[in-house]
């Protein structure tokens, strides 16, 4: 994947990079001067040639060991070369100096653990629905993005809200209240992994005309109701929602996922988030079936647009490429020698840790096999088995827990493996989620060197007013490496602010108290999304903090984290992103 010419080719690109968003972005900032070429190989003191770029008059937070706050920054080939002082007084000789008008700054958001790749390859013209709060912003939402979508196009939204955030209708919009958005373009919305979904008048139409002609034999007819509901079933089953997803996935072109990989990272951009750790899931290598759901689609190909847009230079966000791996016990292949033959085949054929600057392969995660922590089974047997594959090769392993008793059967089985010898401290293990945490788990895991990546979305689904989500305080508190995770964009938000309001005020989506006694402040959550989680990416010498040395990622931001009230944290967005330094 590293090839000297992608460098050269990212270089090429920067300034139609440039024109397309970041310098947008910096104009309304108050830029002072254009990019000018890229400055040769860094030689002597830091300020011996003109910086790229000079960031002044800001409010920029380090993150360093010691909570630094500047008012400046310089950069030089995608690097920080000077903070304050010394950086301010590279400003009169930059090729390029922004004016910040005080804005606050951080390092760029970093999210550890999300399915962002899944996105990439959605069918139709993805809209972004996630940070609507009723039915009028996502009417509002529908058809600004009409604007944009050709006459035959497909207006869609596919996972990453839920009926919750909406105050005032609680449930999908109808065929009629989209039909109020957009009546011209068909429209497609469908909620989390297997539906429900819905559609507009137009889309019902072409669904009841693609039935008369279904093309695979294990299709069900798209029974749209009359309020435009398509129903679902559950994972296993052919259902019309996964029938309706089948027909927009065979129609979706390479072209359409290059366009859609472009946006969502623009989007990604506008968030401050420049690094995501992705971990696929629920791989289903293979021909598009209709049984498939939001979160199917083919490990092997579903990175190729990623790959082909980071071959061009355009890709603008650190992509990690973790590598979950679904297959349990299987009868057939006999023994334990041949159980697991993905896993085998993935261990023995791909470099971990190892790719470009923004597109690179990271462990095996979240899981190398469904979670079974129950030995005396054989899908508990060929868990373990993967534990001990992924171990013997030297990767590092990755599992996402959902009570106490997995959370103690994964520590266990790690413990086995480092009592014989398998190097488990240097290779960042992790733990997911982090559900069923107790300060005794969280030494055991902690004496191991593990990470746990807590989970920061549990207020999307909440809806009962009872205790929700993980214990951010005891997990913290316990000295353990600690982060912060979202899980977009099937169940929650790619939007790292909204995560950041839950975990600091303990109010889920119906603005009830679900994690009182467990919240964060500020200070704590803005640094486990910055400094802590590039821990987990195996980066925090690259990226997470603002130093001299360490990759030029900044998110300036449209107002002041820490003075904006409590609720409206999740709309804080990024005047100017800065990745690698464009």
């Amino acid at each position: 994947m590293t090839r000297s010419s992608d460098e050269n080719k990212r270089d090429a690109n920067a300034s139609e990079i440039s024109r397309r968003g970041v310098m947008a972005l910096t104009a309304a900032a108050g830029a002072t001067a254009a990019l000018g070429p890229p400055a040769m190989a860094q030689t002597g003191a830091a300020n011996a040639r003109p910086a790229d770029l000079v960031l002044i008059n800001g409010r920029i937070h380090t993150m360093d060991n010691a909570s630094t706050v500047t008012d400046a920054v310089a950069i030089r080939n995608g690097r920080f070369v000077a903070i304050g002082a010394d950086a301010a007084a590279m400003a009169a000789t930059a090729a390029r100096t922004v004016n910040l008008g005080g804005k606050t700054a951080f390092p760029g958001i970093i999210e550890p653990h999300c399915h962002v790749v899944s996105v990439y390859n959605r069918p139709g013209y993805h809209t972004i629905l996630e940070n609507t709060a009723n039915l009028a912003e996502v009417q509002k939402a529908l058809a600004e993005r009409r604007k944009t979508v050709p006459a035959d196009g497909w207006i869609t939204s596919m996972g990453g809200f839920h009926p919750n955030q909406w105050s005032d209708i609680k449930v999908l919009p109808t065929r009629e209240q989209l039909d109020q958005a957009v009546p011209d373009r068909p429209v497609f919305l469908y909620t989390r992994f297997t539906g429900p979904a819905v559609t507009n008048s137009m889309g019902k139409k072409l669904f009841d005309e693609w039935d008369k002609t279904p093309a695979h034999p294990d299709i069900v007819p798209v029974a749209v109701a009359e309020d435009g509901l398509i129903k679902d079933g559950g994972f296993g089953k052919v259902t019309p929602a996964t029938s309706a997803l089948f027909l927009l996935r065979s129609r979706t072109t390479f072209d359409d996922k290059l366009r859609t990989t472009m946006e969502t990272q623009r989007y990604a951009a506008r968030l401050g988030l420049t690094t995501m750790g992705d971990k696929v899931l629920f791989p289903t290598p293979g021909p598009l079936h209709p049984i498939q759901v939001l979160s199917n689609l083919d490990q092997y190909r579903m990175y190729d647009p990623l790959l082909e847009i980071d071959r061009q230079g355009k890709s603008i966000s650190r992509i990690e490429i973790s590598f979950l791996h679904h297959q349990g016990f299987i009868p057939a292949l006999g023994d334990m020698a041949n159980q697991l033959p993905e896993l085998r085949a993935r261990l023995r054929n791909q470099f971990p840790n190892f790719g470009s600057e923004m597109v690179s392969t990271g462990g095996i995660g979240e899981w190398a096999a469904p979670v079974n922590v129950d030995r005396s089974t054989p899908g508990g047997q060929v868990w373990f088995e993967a534990q001990r594959l992924v171990a013997e090769a030297g990767w590092r392993n990755e599992n996402a827990v959902s009570n106490a008793k997995e959370f103690e059967g994964v520590v266990q089985a790690w413990e086995e493996l480092a009592a014989k010898g398998y190097d488990i401290k240097d290779k960042r293990y992790i733990i997911h989620h982090a559900d069923g945490a107790t300060p005794e788990l969280l030494a055991r895991a902690k004496a191991l060197g593990a990470g746990v990546a807590m989970a920061a979305f549990r207020w999307v689904v909440s809806n009962d007013g009872k205790p929700a989500g993980v214990p951010f305080r005891t997990i913290l508190d316990s000295g353990v490496r600690a982060g912060l995770q979202g899980d977009g964009v099937h169940i929650s938000p790619l939007n790292p602010w909204a995560h950041m309001q839950y975990v600091i005020t303990g109010l889920n989506s119906l603005g009830q108290q679900v994690n009182d006694g467990q919240r964060l402040n500020r200070a704590e959550t803005i640094r486990l999304f910055t400094r802590e989680n590039a821990w987990f990416l195996l980066r925090g010498s690259e990226i997470g903090t603002i130093e001299a040395g360490k990759r030029a990622d900044v998110a300036v931001l449209d107002r002041d984290y820490f003075t904006v009230p409590d609720q409206e944290i999740r709309n804080i967005r990024s005047a100017m992103t800065v990745v690698g330094g464009n």
